[in-house]
């Protein structure tokens, strides 16, 4: 299938795990990809030519989300590149650092609502003049089952991906009228090279409490996004969907 044959997106942080799978199921199916990256220009140029062996045009942009200048510069820059139309923006950059509230600094919880919640701020308004013009256009916004309970020793992320199921609620009640879509995507225990690292025994100590028994994987999520920013979803909007194996069940 190209569910997204002609689109352009971008994916913000697309270098490895949930971002990267979005990448490469939206190239699968036909869309154009720009990808933001933080850090190393070798795994993105990789990542860059992976995506061109499936027939559609891709570049990585070095950005910071966090920086609203940035955001700006990159928006700007994708435009010239890709045609001059932005169709789906998928909010995926973010950090952890975790520690319980008591041991916390104030540097630890500003960099985690930074790039997490503001990092979308930015990415939706600088979108908003070309989707508005186009009257067209899906937005998702990667947040996390522990934005929906919570989570102990995780208070900063916890606000960060809260925050951004309300912002993406309301954003979806200003722009509905003009044809532009925000969803957000809530995945629990996802599997990655993140987690890779964990103990075994932790890991199969979660897999065990979740109803179907095992971990997500990135395309778990990445298919969804793909559903959300395809036209098969175009009457779905302000709404947040788990990805997370029925663990906000229990």
């Amino acid at each position: 299938m190209n569910l997204l044959q002609g689109k352009v997106a971008i994916v913000t942080g697309a270098t490895r795990g949930i971002g990267k799978s979005i990448a490469e199921v939206f190239a699968q199916n036909g869309a154009d990809i720009a990808f933001t990256y933080h850090s190393s220009e070798e795994k993105a140029r990789a990542v860059e030519n992976e995506l061109k062996t499936f027939g559609v045009n891709a570049k990585g942009y070095k950005s910071d989300a966090a920086d609203y200048a940035a955001a700006e510069k990159l928006i700007e820059d994708v435009l010239a590149d890709f045609g001059g139309k932005i169709d789906i923006v998928i909010n995926n950059a973010g950090i952890t650092k975790d520690n319980l509230l008591m041991r916390m600094t104030e540097d630890m919880w500003d960099d985690v609502i930074d790039t997490n919640m503001k990092s979308v701020y930015n990415m939706t308004k600088c979108v908003l003049k070309t989707m508005l013009k186009q009257r067209s256009g899906s937005i998702v916004n990667l947040s996390s089952v522990v934005g929906v309970k919570g989570n102990a020793g995780q208070s900063n992320y916890a606000a960060s991906k809260a925050g951004i199921l309300g912002f993406t609620r309301s954003i979806a009640q200003e722009l509905g009228s003009r044809n532009i879509r925000c969803n957000a995507v809530a995945p629990g225990f996802i599997e990655t090279e993140m987690t890779a690292v964990l103990p075994e025994e932790m890991v199969k100590q979660w897999r065990e409490a979740i109803p179907l028994k095992r971990g997500g994987t990135p395309e778990d999520v990445a298919n969804l996004c793909l559903f959300l920013s395809s036209d098969l979803s175009t009457y779905i909007t302000g709404q947040t969907i788990n990805v997370d194996g029925g663990m906000i069940t229990v």
